[in-house]
């Protein structure tokens, strides 16, 4: 047996596990097969060891929140006020988002405090993460009581649930649920229409999922006419395939036109060069990530170009929108059709949006007003472009003083961040802080209750590589 780190070392043994390693397959080292058998030894004893940490991280999250109820009790919280702000503290630890760190912390509490025998089987690798996630999950709408009798009668520490599926997990679980409580249960089904919602995220080549989560009527009914729209196109003689013509019938619906972007404001920022040299640096959308610098010119190629704000100062950055043709003054030369962007009557306007040239922070001027309004708004959108807290990547929804505003703090470009409303909500808990900090880019420090700190950089713009130290 080789060593490895002490760090690692540690969590093998608090965790009861041998450390193991990954030999490299050398010459003389045995057979073929013996080194193929060996290999697959370790990922399983892998696995199973993934499963008894987050086993123990469901044990410690618990254990946190405790502490931090009864440290905030001593300091004289209120009880309805307790516990605000442990699942971000939590996702902050584990590196993940505030959204995602609230529901690990929801799941270690049903696991530690209601689901023993679930939380044996993922402690012993019988169950994974996600398979004891499906557990926790089709069990929520139960009382406490019912959901640890369903626990006791699936049993997964026994191994009843081994060689099974994700579908045969859910299947037994929604079964006993059932049978404990049809009421709730079936109370539960009623109420999901109420959370129905359509999302975005970014999907690989400039492409995007957009979702919609509706009762099923409602589903069936859209998939439907959207399969009849297309099936009658095609039947005369349209040449694009059936799932082309219903994702186009779709932007063409929801938007009133064929090409889906006249009177929607897109926000592509992107360097001087990219946009009248042709260089290859790419350009970012907002609401969307990086794309390449030939799709942004292409974009642009589709539409009439306004320039509506010049400066004098040297700078590189242009933020480009598209909010239809009476939005913006001016005229200019309309592009060639593309292919797989019908022909728009849109006017794309110019904004330029001027950047130092050492860093890459942009510039703007500051404000005496209480609230980030108007441009000064867009230029820290355009900067911060998601939620500025540690691993958060929600949309921007609230423009946030950094030292507030009661406390001092001004209205300008370095003392505003975007965030997201929980983040937004959860830095005003108690103990909670955050300054900015001197750097060669927009950067806060988040500082938690237990005195962990944290740093969020402002994602570097097309044309400046971030500083590394």
């Amino acid at each position: 047996m080789e060593r490895i780190g002490k760090r690692h070392t540690g969590a093998a043994v608090a965790l009861g596990r041998a450390p193991v390693v990954v030999d490299s397959v050398q010459p003389g080292r045995g057979t073929a097969s013996t080194v193929c058998g060996d290999l697959i030894e370790q990922l399983r004893a892998l696995e199973e060891m993934k499963s008894a940490i987050t086993a123990l991280q469901a044990r410690v999250a618990v254990a946190f929140d405790l502490a931090q109820r009864q440290e905030q009790a001593e300091a004289g919280v209120p009880s309805s006020e307790r516990g605000q702000g442990v699942g971000a503290q939590v996702a902050l630890a584990r590196r993940e988002s505030p959204n995602r760190g609230s529901r690990l912390l929801g799941l270690a509490k049903a696991l530690v405090i209601e689901m023993p025998h679930t939380l044996a089987a993922l402690q012993s690798g019988q169950l994974n993460e996600w398979r004891a996630t499906l557990l926790v999950k089709e069990t929520a709408c139960l009382s406490v009581e019912d959901r640890a009798a369903v626990d006791k009668e699936l049993a997964p520490d026994t191994g009843t649930f081994v060689g099974k599926g994700d579908k045969a997990i859910v299947a037994a679980a929604k079964a006993a649920a059932y049978r404990r409580d049809p009421r709730s249960v079936a109370g539960r089904a009623s109420r999901a229409a109420t959370e129905r919602t359509v999302s975005l995220r970014p999907a690989p080549d400039t492409m995007t999922y957009l979702t919609a989560l509706l009762p099923v009527a409602q589903g069936v009914a859209v998939y439907a006419a959207l399969t009849r729209a297309a099936d009658s196109a095609r039947s005369s003689g349209d040449g694009r395939n059936r799932g082309q013509a219903m994702a186009d019938t779709l932007v063409e619906r929801i938007t009133g036109t064929p090409g889906g972007i006249s009177g929607i404001n897109l926000d592509l920022v992107m360097t001087d060069r990219t946009l009248f040299q042709g260089d290859s640096e790419p350009a970012r959308l907002k609401g969307y990530g990086i794309v390449p610098a030939e799709w942004g010119r292409e974009l642009l190629g589709s539409g009439q170009v306004a320039t509506l704000a010049q400066a004098a100062t040297s700078g590189q950055t242009a933020a480009l929108g598209q909010p239809g043709a009476n939005a913006a003054s001016g005229t200019g030369q309309t592009g060639q059709d593309h292919a797989a962007v019908p022909k728009t009557e849109l006017t794309v306007w110019l904004r330029r949006l001027y950047t130092a040239p050492a860093t890459g922070e942009l510039l703007a001027a500051d404000s005496k007003a209480r609230v980030f309004a108007g441009g000064l708004r867009r230029f820290i959108e355009t900067r911060d472009d998601t939620c500025r807290t540690p691993y958060c990547d929600a949309p921007i929804r609230h423009i946030d003083h950094v030292v507030p505003w009661r406390s001092g703090g001004q209205t300008n470009l370095a003392n505003g961040a975007g965030l997201c409303e929980a983040c937004n909500h959860t830095k005003e808990n108690p103990g909670w802080g955050t300054r900015a900090v001197r750097a060669d880019v927009h950067t806060l420090e988040i500082r938690t209750p237990t005195g962990h700190t944290y740093q969020s950089k402002a994602p570097s713009l097309p044309g400046h590589q971030p500083s590394r130290t």
